[in-house]
């Protein structure tokens, strides 16, 4: 019942005009902390074995796009240890682009919203780190990839989706109340 007075609720938005600066600010800030949201998930349940992480998936990335690895594992020290600045470039960046897409599209197209965005947070996953992702050789393929890597990621992007839905859309009702 809950996902579907949400999604009654998102079609109310939907017949609303869209402040698309709102939007956009509302989508950015939630993307900056559902990025450390997800950071905070990832130490407490690591996606990745220490090995596998030596190059993470964004440092891949980069690498298949021909950014050299001296570019790509560049780091910062704080606290006397070693962060993967590049790294985290590439995970803010995903994370605010997303968040932004779903608070504007999801004005849109409503049914994006249901579960207050745990659902697309599981498609995000599923589109990335079992479809884009292998194929690209950027990962493993998801036969491949152990069970705590599955889990670590799906449970992580469920927490980071909702995070960006609960933080943008009271955001966005602030910067637009009159």
């Amino acid at each position: 019942m809950k996902a579907y007075n949400d999604y009654q609720r998102s079609v109310i938005l939907l017949n609303k005009h869209i402040n698309w600066q709102a939007a956009v600010i509302a989508g950015g800030v939630a993307g900056i902390v559902s990025g450390l949201v997800k950071l905070g998930w990832e130490n407490v349940l690591p996606p990745r074995t220490p090995a596998r992480d030596k190059t993470n998936p964004p440092q891949r990335l980069l690498e298949q796009f021909g950014v050299p690895s001296r570019l790509t594992h560049a780091t910062y020290t704080y606290s006397e240890q070693q962060l993967p600045w590049v790294s985290y470039l590439i995970h803010f960046g995903f994370s605010t682009s997303f968040a932004v897409f779903y608070t504007v599209a999801g004005r849109y197209v409503p049914f994006i919203r249901l579960g207050q965005g745990t659902l697309f947070g599981l498609g995000v996953w599923g589109a990335f780190h079992l479809g884009v992702m292998p194929a690209m050789g950027t990962v493993p393929s998801p036969k491949d990839q152990p069970v705590e890597e599955h889990v670590s990621e799906a449970l992580g992007h469920i927490a980071w989706m909702w995070t960006n839905h609960i933080i943008s859309d009271k955001l966005y009702q602030q910067l637009t109340s009159k």
